[in-house]
């Protein structure tokens, strides 16, 4: 698939029109949703009326904005204006449509990204697999036996797929991560609190963050930059300014103290896993290995406050249509109901301490590698797999190495490499907050070297 940036360029140049562009991209969903089940609406009639007003507007000679008919589609928990928002549920289709777009898809459509759709989800994000139990399960593009990953499943089956270049996703324990590690692509999890997410059905609110999967790096940062700002409709959203870092990209990385982790972080990796970790490490010229203090009782802490925060939001669906949610879903929901108080306490007094010592190490380093996933996408329907030697379900294992990192909110850009096995897996690069400059330089670094690429899908000759 050609670029986001190449596609806006040729628009903007007047080389290609927005609607040819959107013509092609709504053929392929056609002919290829039905093997990946990324999509579970698509706008069509939207897409074409909006790329025809950003063709007259390169003929009237105004600017169409930096993704000018750059096609994009958002994991449907996100706010569309006259669907319904899913958040992968069946409860949620009896309600009414969204009266408005979400803030973050009115910013990528004002620099000039037209939305072609929603995209299928793990029910309510409570997911690492990408299996929905009332959608069906999307698909991963490099072998469509297996796993995309989760919640954002959608989205990464849709980029990884090629059907199109940028999605929106949602990421509370590692549901950008994940995705991008199976599917090979590029993901970013931004700080807590730099993106809005107004707009967007919540699942757990102190660890959501939404943001963006793209197939190549200088993708991922437009579009990163074209949904940065203030938005006071979300409570956590930081009034902070807009930081661009498309431009940095190709600065150099020159200085940058870069560690691995090491430990936890290595603990129970797959072959894969670990040579990509040391692929990438190799690539950056990196050797020191840190120990990210407590990672396992980060994530068990990480895990206490999904579960009780997911419990609260969802108590009074869970009393009134029990047998309509995915049965893995709410008795997962149900179990988190019943934590006792005191446990809820001691994550949050734990989650404080680990976030100051995780600041600690960030004045010695400047990013840290760890891998995204403990192994390459398992099957779809697999329920065990193989970790630290013993086998353990799936489904709440896969993000063993993401949920630390989401417990403080921190950057990460996770890098796709391929494998000896025919199937990508994901590094993680870990930046102090705010700094997601640094995760997407270093990444642009990997990328430029040819290390770090998304491979083109295994779905056509």
């Amino acid at each position: 698939m050609t670029p986001a940036t190449d596609i806006a360029a040729a628009v903007a140049a007047g080389t290609t029109r927005a609607a040819d562009i959107i013509a092609a991209t709504l053929d392929r969903i056609d002919r290829l949703n039905p093997v990946l089940n990324a999509f579970t609406a698509v706008l069509g009639d939207r897409a074409r009326a909006r790329a025809e007003a950003i063709d007259r507007a390169v003929a009237a000679g105004d600017n169409p904005g930096p993704l000018a008919g750059v096609p994009f589609a958002v994991k449907n928990l996100i706010d569309i204006q006259g669907l319904s928002t899913l958040a992968g549920s069946k409860i949620n289709r009896d309600h009414p449509p969204a009266s408005a777009d979400a803030p973050l898809v009115q910013r990528l459509e004002a620099a000039g990204a037209i939305l072609v759709g929603a995209l299928n989800m793990g029910e309510y994000a409570y997911d690492f697999t990408g299996e929905n139990a009332h959608d069906g399960p999307s698909r991963n593009p490099h072998d469509t036996a297996r796993m995309s990953g989760g919640s954002s499943g959608g989205s990464g089956s849709a980029v990884g797929g090629a059907l199109v270049p940028l999605a929106l996703g949602s990421d509370t324990n590692g549901s950008i991560r994940v995705p991008a590690s199976f599917c090979g692509i590029f993901g970013l999890k931004p700080t807590y609190g730099r993106l809005t997410r107004a707009g967007s059905f919540p699942f757990v609110s102190s660890l959501d963050h939404l943001g963006p999967f793209a197939r190549t790096v200088t993708d991922l940062a437009v579009a990163y930059d074209a949904m940065q700002g203030y938005d006071p409709a979300d409570p956590v959203c930081v009034d902070r300014p807009a930081e661009p870092v498309a431009q940095l990209l190709d600065t150099g990385i020159g200085g940058l103290r870069v560690a691995i982790a090491g430990g936890y972080f290595q603990a129970g990796a797959s072959e894969q896993a670990l040579t990509a970790l040391n692929t990438v490490a190799e690539a950056l010229d990196v050797s020191e290995t840190v120990t990210i203090p407590e990672a396992q009782r980060a994530r068990s802490a990480a895990y206490v406050i999904t579960t009780t925060e997911g419990a609260a939001l969802h108590l009074e669906r869970l009393r009134a249509r029990p047998n309509d949610f995915d049965a893995d879903v709410r008795d997962r929901l149900i179990a988190g109901s019943l934590v006792p108080a005191a446990a809820v306490t001691q994550a949050q007094k734990f989650r404080r301490w680990y976030q100051q010592e995780m600041l600690r190490l960030f004045e010695r380093v400047d990013a840290v590698l760890a891998p995204a996933t403990p192994c390459v996408a398992p099957l779809i329907g697999q329920k065990n797999f193989v970790l630290n030697g013993k086998e353990m379900p799936v489904r709440p294992n896969i993000g063993v190495y993401t949920q630390p990192i989401s417990f403080i909110g921190l950057p990460v850009v996770v890098v796709p490499v391929p494998t000896d096995v025919g199937l990508p897996i994901g590094v993680q690069i870990i930046a102090p907050p705010w700094r997601e400059d640094i995760a997407l330089r270093l990444a642009r670094a990997l990328e430029a070297d040819g290390v770090a690429r998304s491979p083109a899908p295994n779905l056509e000759a």
